[in-house]
């Protein structure tokens, strides 16, 4: 086990310091890095997070802000949006892709890599489950995906086909809404969402629709993606401490 200070350093963005912020920050100390948790009330800006940080983690939770995508507010269902995390993750993520720096992107993650390369969002059914009054996840919906054989997906959790993965999320992508500059490397089979979205032009850019972090409810080879993440972030680290 290495020291502290020798591993690599990974941004992980949140709302709050909860236990579902546990869950990604454990997947990163599992994996051996340092996770640094990031808030928007924190105030950490692009130049200190491009110094210290070596990878970073997008997670889920709100929704992505409509005006991001030209798409006005929905008055179907009412909205969970903090514009204040909207502003921190695009700045960071901008950064992050331009410096090609590793990229793990979960739920509300891969939907903000999605708009901030150019696509758009819409709402999607039966991809929810259930909410507690607190809005805790009561029930967690389940579907099966398929991962296509070949992609950088694949290679990391070991093999493609098909898979049962959880569900936590009420908005999403199709082919439509996919940005042109990402590739679709997994689709929901029921109905065609799609559910992982990765980079041809990164080396680790990677982002699923499902919910890794929630361990217990994937097969074990999904700990994989914390696992290659940090492995790219510590090549990172080696490389820019060899300057």
């Amino acid at each position: 086990m290495s020291d502290a200070s020798d591993k690599p350093i990974i941004a992980v963005t949140a709302y709050g310091l909860d236990h579902r912020t546990q869950k990604y920050v454990d997947g990163v100390e599992r994996s051996n890095g340092e996770p640094w948790v990031l808030l928007p009330e924190h105030g950490v800006g692009v130049e200190e997070f491009m110094a210290k940080a070596n990878a970073l983690v997008l997670t889920g939770g709100e929704d992505v802000h409509p005006s991001r995508y030209d798409s006005e507010p929905l008055t179907t269902r009412q909205q969970w949006l903090n514009e204040p995390r909207d502003v921190m993750e695009f700045s960071l993520l901008r950064a992050a892709l331009n410096d090609d720096m590793p990229v793990y992107a979960i739920c509300r993650g891969v939907q903000l890599l999605n708009v901030a390369l150019g696509g758009t969002l819409v709402d999607v059914e039966g991809h929810m489950g259930t909410l507690t009054e607190h809005g805790d996840i009561d029930e967690v919906a389940y579907h099966r995906i398929f991962i296509s054989p070949g992609s950088k997906l694949a290679a990391v959790v070991g093999s493609g086909g098909i898979v049962r993965v959880n569900s936590i999320h009420n908005q999403g992508m199709r082919e439509a809404q996919k940005s042109p500059l990402l590739m679709a490397s997994a689709y929901s089979l029921e109905d065609g969402v799609i559910e992982a979205l990765e980079s041809p032009n990164h080396r680790w850019v990677i982002g699923v629709q499902f919910h890794p972090e929630r361990r217990m409810e994937l097969p074990p080879h999904f700990d994989r993606l914390f696992q290659s993440l940090v492995e790219r972030a510590e090549e990172r680290l080696f490389t820019t401490q060899k300057r």
